[in-house]
């Protein structure tokens, strides 16, 4: 019960993690206006949510300059995080 309430989170916070990558293309490319009230908030929440997690990450991988691949590497950590838990919860070895 617990381990599906947690896998449940880590797939919302796998869709957070993508809509804020895709959100941050949009903005690099001026797809999407920042100086409107609701857009500049939307973003500030989802930064504030998902920064905690890329902050460890990014003081691990080298400098690519634009290119930050950062979020790529909390959803692949995420998605062994589930693996394990999935595993755990039929009582099966782990991979």
């Amino acid at each position: 019960m617990i381990i599906d309430i947690i896998i449940y989170l880590l797939g919302i916070l796998t869709m957070i993690i993508i809509i804020q990558a895709i959100l941050s293309w949009l903005v690099a490319f001026n797809v999407i206006n920042t100086y409107n009230d609701f857009v500049r908030q939307f973003l500030y929440a989802l930064d504030r949510i998902t920064e905690p997690l890329y902050k460890p990450v990014r003081k691990i991988l080298p400098d690519f300059g634009a290119l930050d691949l950062s979020p790529l590497v909390v959803l692949i950590l995420i998605q062994i995080i589930e693996r394990v838990l999935r595993g755990v919860q039929s009582g099966s070895p782990l991979i």
